[in-house]
């Protein structure tokens, strides 16, 4: 089972592959280190699109907050610069109540030569002692939305022990099929799943806490001001939109389309969070951190009726559709382009909004098909190797689709030609058959037509 909590997890931009996956993979192999043997060195290595986007991903400074023992959602930002400055000043890291020289110019290798054999996010963590003899080795593969596992591992599915649960997301069709069964929604059929495993009251106060932590998030965007980090010096422009909304025409007064302007905002305010490093929460990435929270804003402060349990059907209902695109398919834009990342959030996110106003277990399926259709091939080719161009700016883009979609798929009977199976399907064979250049390489499309200066 592919948990709610495991789908939306609270942690630190810009990316869920690049910097969460890698900060619990160094997290993990601290922990590893056998108590008997003193740690003389570690040395990092980056592999494939960890190296080729690793500084512009905060990749190289994530391994570290995780050897330091952190992990994403227990740590804030501001002290996350502060560790890593000490680390780059003191060229020292602490590993589990050890002092030890780290030198991250010499220390962080990146390895832009070998191709990782199972998963493009690979990275490897290699100690030695006092006598410079190697002791322990451990490799990784990031394999999206901040999900690890092994290298050696031959599937992905050994990081999920079987659970016996009352209804298994293995397809649409049995999703819908169970709901017709059991007469529940398909968020009634999430949370029967979630509440085996925990309490319920545990269950309503994650859900709460993502809910609160995605609408902080855009709160804070709209505050922030200033130039985002990186040698493309974006500056940031959701405080200045959220002003010129604020100040514009009253409501009645304008042309319909511009409640579209306070998505885009909503969207635009979550992913400079995200580029800044700041609080954001992967849902299913961080790269397409925005689309939900900007979905259920609009949900929250633009449709009539809107209520908490709605906020909370939406979620439930997006993580059965995430599911299905992370079981059966791929979250990683390194492995299948930005389809995989902003397309799969549009496609949950039209899922969530199709739920929570009121729509059938088809009509929802529905939603979620045409939101994944329409972003099918979109590959993952940020500039400068960063999480800013095209990448906030194409958060928006798959918000307004996601709310498209629903609208879509509400006005019809959830009749339709193309099945989600199937366009789950069509995405995964696409991304196979996309050339690695435009996966998340910054080798390809926009990354190499911009000129940096």
């Amino acid at each position: 089972m592919i948990s709610l909590f495991d789908l939306f997890r609270i942690g630190l931009g810009p990316s869920s592959s690049h910097t969460v996956g890698p900060m619990r993979a160094g997290h993990a192999f601290a922990e590893a280190l056998p108590e008997s043997i003193s740690v003389a060195r570690i040395q990092v290595t980056l592999y494939g699109s960890l190296a080729w986007t690793g500084v512009g991903h905060a990749t190289d400074t994530a391994v570290l907050l995780g050897l330091e023992g952190w992990l994403p959602d227990q740590i804030s930002p501001d002290h996350a610069k502060q560790i890593i400055e000490k680390i780059q000043s003191t060229k020292h890291l602490t590993l589990r109540g050890q002092t030890i020289p780290f030198d991250p110019a010499s220390d962080t290798v990146f390895d832009y030569e070998t191709v990782p054999p199972v998963h493009p996010n690979t990275l490897q963590f290699e100690a030695f002692d006092g006598a410079g003899r190697s002791f322990l080795r451990e490799r990784y593969c990031s394999i999206g939305g901040g999900f690890i596992v092994p290298e050696d591992h031959s599937t992905e599915a050994t990081i999920i022990p079987p659970v016996a649960v009352p209804y298994d997301v293995i397809s649409g069709r049995k999703l819908l099929d169970d709901c017709q069964k059991s007469g529940l929604t398909i968020a009634g059929l999430i949370w029967a799943n979630e509440t085996t495993l925990r309490a319920d009251n545990d269950v309503t106060a994650y859900i709460d806490r993502i809910l609160d932590t995605m609408m902080e998030c855009i709160d804070r965007g709209l505050r922030e001001d200033g130039i985002l980090p990186g040698k493309l010096h974006i500056k940031r422009r959701a405080r200045t939109l959220h002003r010129k909304l604020e100040s514009g025409t009253r409501w009645n007064q304008r042309a319909p389309h511009e409640i579209m302007d306070w998505v885009s905002l909503f969207a635009i305010a979550v992913n400079e969070e995200n580029a800044a490093g700041g609080r954001v929460v992967t849902a299913p990435t961080n790269g397409a951190s925005g689309v939900i929270p900007a979905v259920l804003r609009y949900y929250r402060d633009f449709c009539p009726g809107a209520s908490r349990e709605g906020m909370r059907d939406f979620l439930l209902t997006a993580t059965a559709i995430g599911a299905l695109f992370k079981r059966n398919a791929s979250i990683s834009g390194a492995e299948v382009g930005c389809q995989g990342e902003v397309g799969v959030a549009c496609s949950m996110a039209a899922a969530g909004l199709a739920a929570a106003l009121g729509a059938t277990p088809d009509q929802v399926e529905n939603a979620a098909e045409i939101g994944m259709e329409h972003h099918l091939g979109m590959t993952c080719d940020p500039i400068g190797g960063l999480v800013q161009i095209p990448c906030i700016e194409r958060n928006a883009f798959g918000a307004i689709k996601a709310i498209n979609a629903a609208s879509l798929a509400i006005r019809g009977d959830g009749v339709h030609h193309v099945s989600l199976d199937q366009v789950i399907q069509t995405m995964r064979e696409t991304g196979a058959d996309m050339n690695h250049r435009y996966k998340e390489t910054s080798l390809g499309g926009l990354a190499v037509s911009f000129p940096e200066c």
